[in-house]
């Protein structure tokens, strides 16, 4: 009884009414800081013996060069005292506990100690050359065998032995600090701890009612606190209030955990499965579902928790990828095998790809089904092979223009020069028409490519909107549209690549054309300021929806809306201008609004470099 009323007394003078709701974890935190300081200092000493060794073995092999270059030439003149001389001055200065030159069979030419000599006396020549032993380091003494070569007489065995200092007395200074740091952050956690005394009147309360609520009692005058302990009271009374609603949704879930079948405790694979964009399904030699991810239950609409235990074509309905399922897990088919299906409408749409493939018998799974979603790839391969068809279309149309034209210009060249001059107009127009396709095909290619660069030089943009002009009037009223240009009556002179800002302008005046309908207006407006230039290019237009507005720079696509599906299109012109305006530091950005039209401004700096 005495030893626990001491204990009980020092307990109440060192720690105040419910400060033993955080001891433990004082006492934890000090003995942690205590390790830490430990494992520091021994960390120091470690790193400090390696060092000092690694400096001896550096210095041991230096030694074994330059006495081995100096003997190798003695040996060669037969000087054996100079050289035995040399060895014992080495031994002595670099504190070498042996130092000796060794001939084939082990006979010693050279010892710091004489009394180690075998040989007074070189032979004409010696036997085969001998491999010397690699360094090493053992009982702290460092072994190091280094070879002489004397042509036309042999090989011989410069051998070294020393010792490692003992770094243990270099560093008690950085032992010290350490230990100096550790107790000035455990005088810190004191003190943090003494002032959390302050606080803990709140904690513990709710100590005592976790006491009462592990003996069982459960009652609400042994659970619930008095509010006027503050804030964390009241949410500790709060929390007490939804205890039996919490229970009841606790057993609901462990009856839910119960079905998904060995799902309690999901483990590291399981999140990582759960990472995965693709769904993975594990069926059994019976068809049954034995694990999913949520990806798979996604793609086949579906909640993930009915899955396990399940029929495999209770989810998929494809025969297709039932009947490679079922080849797998009968073990008939042991290669992968994939299947793509393209989902109905009110699935969704899009394609996914079945790939099946065997696994292990050992396992408790006798297939697994991985399920892709392949819907973009396939946009982008059927987008790729409309824009070589474009292209095709594009490149012919010109060509045969200026075919014609010149044809034309031949024959009826010398009679009617009126009609010559019509046609090279045109041949000059479809040749600079042939020429922006062209280049706009290998801009293409360079943003692929990641090497699409600008010439920078001075654009005069009177000029240039002048020729943009130009080159649209006779299509505009082909179509029966108004083309309107609003331009200040100077524009400035600015720097750039001019090709690629054409590029830029003649994409976007040519979808403005495009997608007008007949009786439209398209307006090309221009506004500067000190900083920068706005190109503004609006159109009365069919429109772009919100939805499409948000992937029209995207690299071949095309909008979803039916009247766009008509009209031939690469799916690359905004790309490309896009990116063409941004090298140059300015930006393109768009404005719409269905069956109304749009309006696209490109922005240009005027005072800063391009990006």
């Amino acid at each position: 009884m005495a030893p626990t009323f001491i204990q009980t007394a020092l307990s109440r003078r060192l720690l105040d009414r419910d400060e033993s709701a955080i001891a433990s974890a004082g006492i934890a935190l000090a003995a942690i800081l205590l390790a830490a300081m430990g494992a520091a200092a021994w960390w120091t000493g470690r790193t400090q013996r390696q060092a000092m060794q690694q400096h001896r073995v550096e210095q041991v092999q230096s030694i074994a060069g330059l006495l081995a270059d100096s003997a190798e030439a003695m040996l060669g003149a037969d000087d054996l005292s100079p050289l035995r001389r040399l060895v014992a001055d080495a031994a002595r200065a670099h504190q070498l506990n042996r130092c000796r030159i060794e001939l084939p069979g082990g006979r010693v030419i050279a010892d710091a100690d004489p009394r180690g000599i075998t040989l007074q006396k070189l032979p004409p020549q010696w036997g085969p050359p001998v491999s010397p032993a690699p360094a090493s380091v053992k009982e702290a003494t460092i072994r190091l065998q280094h070879p002489l070569l004397v042509p036309g007489r042999g090989q011989a065995i410069l051998e070294i032995h020393a010792f490692v200092a003992d770094s243990a007395s270099y560093a008690w200074e950085a032992q010290a600090g350490i230990g100096a740091a550790g107790a000035m952050a455990l005088a810190g956690v004191l003190l943090v701890y003494r002032r959390m005394r302050r606080r803990l009147a709140t904690v513990g309360a709710i100590r005592e009612a976790l006491q009462a609520a592990a003996r069982g009692d459960t009652t609400p005058a042994a659970l619930a606190l008095d509010p006027s302990l503050g804030e964390e009271a009241r949410a500790w009374n709060a929390l007490l209030a939804e205890q039996d609603r919490l229970r009841h949704q606790a057993t609901a879930d462990q009856a839910r955990q119960a079905l998904a079948g060995r799902r309690c405790g999901r483990g590291d694979l399981d999140v990582a499965f759960d990472a995965m964009a693709q769904g993975l399904v594990l069926v059994d030699d019976k068809l049954n579902i034995r694990y999913a991810n949520g990806a798979a239950a996604a793609f086949l609409h579906t909640s993930r928790d009915q899955m396990p235990g399940a029929p495999v074509s209770r989810f998929i309905a494809q025969e297709e990828v039932l009947e490679l399922v079922r080849n797998v897990a009968s073990g008939a088919v042991r290669n992968r095998s994939s299947v793509e299906i393209e989902c109905p409408a009110e699935a969704g749409g899009g394609v996914l790809r079945f790939t099946v493939r065997p696994v292990r018998r050992d396992d408790y799974a006798a297939g697994m089904i991985l399920i892709e979603d392949i819907t973009q790839q396939r946009v982008a391969e059927q987008s790729h092979r409309s824009f070589v068809a474009h292209a095709t279309h594009e490149l012919r149309t010109p060509l045969t223009n200026i075919r014609l034209y010149a044809e034309t210009a031949m024959e009826d060249g010398d009679k009617n020069p009126q009609a010559r001059h019509s046609a090279l107009n045109v041949i000059n127009q479809e040749a600079r028409r042939l020429e922006r396709i062209v280049g706009e095909m290998l801009s293409v290619s360079e943003i692929e490519a990641g090497s699409l660069t600008i010439r920078p030089d001075d654009v005069r943009l009177d000029a240039l909107l002048e020729e943009l002009k130009a080159d649209y009037q006779a299509q505009s009223a082909d179509r029966g549209l108004t083309m309107e240009f609003d331009l200040p009556p100077k524009l400035p002179v600015i720097r750039g690549d001019r090709d690629k800002i054409a590029l830029a302008l003649h994409n976007l005046l040519g979808n403005a054309l495009k997608y007008t309908p007949r009786g439209g207006t398209v307006r090309v407006s221009v506004r500067a300021d000190e900083r920068q230039l706005a190109v503004t290019i609006a159109d009365s237009g069919i429109g772009i929806s919100e939805e499409d507005q948000e992937h029209i720079f995207e690299k071949f696509y095309r909008a979803k809306d039916a009247r766009v599906s008509r009209i031939t299109g690469s799916g690359l012109g905004l790309t490309l201008a896009r990116e063409v305006v941004r090298l140059h530091g300015g930006d393109i950005t768009v404005q719409s609004e269905l069956n109304k039209g749009s309006r696209f401004t490109l922005t240009l700096p005027l005072t800063t470099e391009a990006a």
